[in-house]
């Protein structure tokens, strides 16, 4: 990637000073607008939703208004940089929910690591929001953050580096061993990277029908019973991955292995590792913004099919193509939480727009620029979260 890429962006930041704006839907125009939006008039929605909590979805941006909230802890490839200069990641992802979705959104930073003050907050603030997307929050206390906001909001409370990844990964990845003929629950499937995104996708594949998985992190595999310098997260995920309790390195357990995930670091999978992997082999380096392997260089080593998150090669496992689908299902429903059946209802609709005469070594995933993927993502989500009763109407 160009380094121009990141001066041109720079500059463009400083010329925008700010990637949003906020709009009235009503032009004020006359003192019969001023006094019908706010005073005195204002005062009827406001004992409506005194009488009836419900309507706040009906008179107010709550129906179509998500929380976009860091701690910075984890942000892109720059990890903990803080909450002031996660803005700008934030930002960007309240342009993207706009873009790709028209649903608004409010960037916000919450400048605490201590996961009791991060819960309170965001739970006070929830009440103006038809969802909470969590972003940027570092391993592991993301995964406790998620869970009490879950059990203390009636509405989604998403964090998109764990779920949004995982939902498009399976999609492509279902794609891709329709393409080399193999099925889920046979093929042996090795994921580098045991934080947030990487645990997110083991558990996420597994709820799917894969069963053999393996998990490395920078010390190697994670095997039940090998628990020296594991985290808590990550001595469970143990327990329910490793079938064959494979040990040693990436290098180690990756010869034979039917796929490769990585969700790391750049350049930890080289073509000699890619050589010993099974024929046909599927290799997903979505490290960002270099990752692990670069496709042509796994391609010369024996890859069948590549992806990685980058837009200039085929094949990007974007989250464009998960979250603004998966909100907009849930808010036309009025979904009080996303859950696994509205998830794996996503990956399945975005599987299914890729059809067989398309699919190919080059075409495993739509991109993220294809006007049909929202509307199918977010009928399947709103679809599932009716089916499975978490829907308010």
């Amino acid at each position: 990637m160009s380094e121009d890429i990141f001066a041109r962006s720079l500059k463009l930041h400083r010329e925008l000073k700010g990637k949003l704006n906020m709009e009235c839907r009503r032009e004020i125009k006359s003192m019969e607008d001023l006094s019908l939006i706010y005073t005195p008039g204002v005062a009827e929605p406001c004992r409506e939703i005194q009488r009836d909590n419900e309507a706040l979805w009906d008179v107010t941006i709550k129906n179509n208004l998500v929380a976009v909230i860091t701690d910075g802890s984890a942000v892109l490839g720059l990890g903990d940089i803080g909450p002031a200069a996660s803005m700008p990641v934030m930002e960007g992802k309240s342009c993207l929910f706009k873009r790709f979705a028209g649903i608004d959104s409010i960037p916000l930073a919450v400048d605490t690591k201590d996961v009791n003050e991060f819960v309170d907050t965001v739970a006070r603030i929830a009440v103006s929001f038809g969802g909470i997307n969590l972003e940027d929050i570092s391993a592991p206390r993301c995964f406790e953050i998620e869970r009490r906001l879950q059990e203390r909001l009636d509405i989604p409370v998403f964090h998109d580096d764990q779920h949004g990844t995982a939902v498009i990964a399976l999609a492509a990845y279902k794609n891709a061993l329709r393409l080399v003929g193999k099925k889920l629950e046979d093929a042996r499937l090795v994921i580098n990277g045991a934080g947030a995104a990487g645990s997110s996708i083991a558990r996420y594949f597994l709820s799917a029908g894969a069963r053999d998985i393996v998990m490395c992190d920078i010390n190697g595999a994670l095997c039940s019973g090998c628990e020296e310098g594991l985290n808590s997260a990550q001595i469970e995920l143990s327990k329910v991955t490793n079938p064959n309790k494979m040990r040693g390195t990436l290098a180690d357990v990756i010869k034979g292995a039917d796929a490769f995930l990585g969700v790391s670091r750049p350049g930890l999978l080289t073509g000699t590792m890619v050589k010993t992997m099974a024929e046909k082999a599927i290799v997903f380096a979505m490290a960002n913004p270099t990752p692990e392997i670069f496709p042509d260089e796994a391609l010369a080593a024996g890859a069948a099919v590549v992806a990685t998150g980058r837009s200039d090669f085929p094949n990007q496992v974007n989250n464009c193509l998960g979250f603004p689908g998966i909100f907009k299902g849930a808010l036309d429903v009025r979904a009080r939480r996303i859950n696994e059946d509205m998830k794996l209802a996503a990956s399945a609709a975005l599987s299914a727009l890729v059809s067989d005469s398309e699919l190919s070594n080059q075409y495993i995933i739509p991109n993220a620029l294809d006007p049909r993927v929202v509307p199918a993502v977010a009928k399947a989500v709103a679809d599932a979260a009716v089916k499975t009763k978490v829907a308010r109407i």
